[in-house]
């Protein structure tokens, strides 16, 4: 009977010492978790990454993150390319001690995106998505010729829902569109990232997501880009017809599609 007292007395001691091992690691959490994007972030992206402030409770399983800003490359005039004001993770607590960390969800709301260049050709987004795909590709072929227990020992993700809502691209956009606008984003929901053994690396997951936003993005200004040189084009086809309406008119409208399409 002694004994059973002292046992339990020790197995108290212990759960005691562990909520408090607990507490103090939620305390700090948060910040290893900013300093490790703002250092891993750059080297991926070759561009600044900065967040203003990571909060992590494990009890809860939940993550928050707030003012995340995404620089731009060289070349490049606006100071960022994406913010994000606030992001909630949901995670499996227990996972974080394992090789695989399991994250129930990631939701990004009003997510703010700088846009440069030309939509058809060269610009600040596709020359981050350029930089993390050379990024990526260094890092997976160095990874194939490590050592087994190296590649094991790497810490994977495992990303069940991923949702970007509510985001918004202030363009300025060159070439045969120069003009300035803002156009709400499609929202992009992903889902099942690195649910296998394997899971997904930091790295594949910065690849996916900014790739889903880079190809949203483009999708949204060259369709907006069309649209205005399809307008150009009627304008101009009616004033060659002789449309209903009259000469005049017709010319307004065509005045009205050029001054789109060059920024007037």
């Amino acid at each position: 009977m002694k004994k059973i007292k002292i046992i339990l007395s020790i197995l108290v001691v212990l759960v005691v010492l562990l909520v408090i091992a607990a507490l103090i690691v939620g305390t700090h959490l948060g910040g290893l978790v900013k300093t490790a994007m703002e250092t891993v972030g750059p080297k991926v992206t070759q561009t600044t990454l900065t967040v203003d402030e990571v909060q992590v409770s494990l009890f809860a399983g939940q993550a928050g993150v707030k003012g995340l800003v995404l620089g731009n490359p060289e070349g490049y005039a606006a100071p960022q390319s994406i913010s994000v004001g606030n992001a909630t993770v949901r995670l499996v607590p227990g996972s974080v001690l394992s090789d695989k960390i399991v994250i129930r969800s990631i939701e990004v709301r009003a997510a703010e995106i700088t846009f440069e260049g030309n939509p058809f050709g060269a610009n600040n987004l596709s020359q981050i998505m350029a930089n993390v795909n050379s990024r990526t590709a260094t890092t997976n072929a160095a990874g194939s010729a490590s050592a087994p227990a190296e590649k094991k020992a790497a810490k994977k993700l495992e990303v069940d829902d991923f949702l970007i809502a509510g985001a918004k691209v202030h363009a300025k956009l060159t070439g045969l569109v120069n003009t300035e606008i803002t156009l709400p984003l499609p929202d992009i929901h992903l889902t099942a990232l690195g649910t296998g053994p394997e899971g997904i690396t930091a790295a594949d997951l910065t690849q996916k997501v900014l790739g889903e936003i880079t190809a949203g993005t483009l999708k949204t200004l060259g369709d907006y880009a069309t649209s205005l040189g399809k307008d150009a084009a009627k304008a101009a086809r009616d004033v060659l017809q002789g449309a209903t309406g009259g000469a005049s008119k017709s010319v307004d409208k065509l005045k009205k599609g050029l001054g789109g399409l060059f920024g007037k």
